[in-house]
């Protein structure tokens, strides 16, 4: 089967798509089963997926499939997509672009869009001091790179990094990241000079914010030492660890201890980024303003961009040519950051993503107050989960969790699992997505609740 053997009626995506939840066939239908059964023979068996379905369109709040089955989007491929897929303005910058020219490299002969994405990235990151930004490809990249402009701002070699975190796939930031299967197992040895300190975890470690802040930082101070540390490297919402939402203060304290301590700051707002928590950057809802953020997926709306900005004397630090990247900031990537841009201010997807929040948090806490195996609801605007518990210990529940998505699945609704446990189902709509689709997909999530 080839792409032409799709479905000749399959719909183009964007927002034209109709906006329903749409089983005709169960999943993966035979059309979608056929695309999978040519994966196993040509993919490497360490790619995974978590929805069994060929996508051919996508759009508003929905994926749909070569089998006509049209799902209901709760993870905008973790959290890319969050200006909506095929986004009528990131098409037709992507559009224009690609017939002007697909790639010089930056780096041998530049282009507009990469410094006007490098000028609205210094305007939109937290601070008002002088800034400077540089692009590359991924998340991972990005905080990489975050690192080695602070090793080389610093002189120092220590990073530390937190409990529960997720920062990456390849060799230094698996070593940042904090969970085993599937990330770590067996790809060691990973790169030295990383530390590990405890998160502020509300639910499970009853510390306010300072407490939570002191204990972290006597651990790095007892065991790296301060005047060895380079960088600490945070989420300020953790994403893979379990969406999880420091206490008040705990971030703040940290930030206070680096600045007394000639630390650079480092914020991974990967996943929370742009307008995602209903602020343009996570850190904006604790009050703190890192020395570098880190971003990817949101930034270009499904196109691989990432970006680390900064303080500008931190990142004029390294030496020319000591920073870039065939690839980064390919004109594609940079034009579509900049519609995407512009559709989160010009279509107001700040409020939207608070609206999408107060919705799902009303929505989940309704349910924590009737099934006592949610134990917990946290997050900001778009980025809401429900951790699951053994009712009777407290203790995380991964495989109910597992199942209760598994079912939604099934049903037509794209979920996400998280957490070190695998116990928290995430939720990451796009921001176009309805309320009705939404609320239809948490009846959805209730079914299957009960069900399990």
């Amino acid at each position: 089967m080839s792409i032409t053997d799709a479905p000749v009626t399959a719909p183009v995506g964007g927002p034209s798509l109709r906006q329903e939840r749409r089983l005709v066939t169960g999943l993966p239908g035979p059309r979608s089963r056929a695309v999978l059964d040519r994966k196993a023979a040509a993919v490497a068996a360490g790619v995974g997926h978590t929805v069994p379905i060929a996508a051919v369109a996508a759009g508003g709040g929905v994926v749909v499939d070569a089998d006509g089955n049209s799902l209901i989007d709760l993870g905008s491929g973790i959290a890319v997509t969050t200006a909506g897929n095929a986004n009528p303005r990131v098409v037709a910058a992507v559009t224009e672009q690609v017939a002007r020219f697909t790639h010089t490299c930056f780096m041998v002969s530049p282009y507009e869009s990469y410094v006007a994405v490098a000028e609205a990235l210094n305007r939109l990151t937290p601070g008002d001091h002088e800034k400077r930004s540089a692009l590359f490809n991924s998340g991972a990249e990005a905080v990489e790179n975050a690192v080695k402009i602070a090793r080389k701002h610093t002189g120092r070699q220590a990073v530390v990094a937190f409990d529960h975190a997720y920062h990456g796939r390849t060799n230094l930031t698996m070593a940042l990241t904090a969970k085993n299967m599937p990330y770590k197992h067996g790809f060691g040895p990973f790169a030295g000079e990383v530390y590990r300190a405890p998160l502020s975890y509300p639910f499970h470690d009853r510390l306010t914010g300072p407490a939570a802040a002191a204990r972290a930082i006597t651990q790095i101070e007892k065991q790296v030492g301060a005047e060895n540390v380079a960088a600490v490297v945070i989420e300020p919402i953790q994403g893979e660890g379990g969406f999880i939402v420091p206490a008040d203060g705990f971030l703040n304290a940290l930030v206070d201890w680096c600045r007394d301590n000639g630390v650079v700051f480092i914020a991974d707002e990967v996943q929370t980024g742009f307008a995602r928590t209903g602020r343009w950057f996570a850190s904006e809802h604790f009050g703190i303003v890192p020395d570098l953020v880190v971003t990817a997926k949101g930034i270009a709306d499904g196109l691989p961009l990432s970006a680390v900005t900064g303080r500008a004397e931190i990142m004029d630090a390294a030496h020319t040519g000591g920073l870039g990247g065939t690839y980064g900031g390919n004109p594609l990537a940079c034009v579509a950051a900049l519609a995407a841009i512009d559709t989160y201010e010009e279509d107001g997807l700040l409020e939207r993503a608070a609206e999408i929040g107060a919705l799902l948090t009303s929505r989940l806490t309704a349910l924590q107050e009737r099934d006592p195996r949610v134990g917990d609801v946290r997050g900001h605007g778009a980025m809401i989960a429900a951790e699951f518990v053994d009712p009777a210990t407290g203790e995380p529940d991964g495989a109910l969790t597992a199942r209760v998505a598994r079912a939604c699945i099934a049903e037509g609704v794209i979920v996400l699992t998280c957490g070190t446990d695998g116990n928290v189902i995430r939720f990451l709509p796009p921001l176009t997505i309805s309320d009705a689709l939404l609320n239809e997909g948490l009846d959805v999530l209730e079914s299957a609740l009960a069900a399990a």
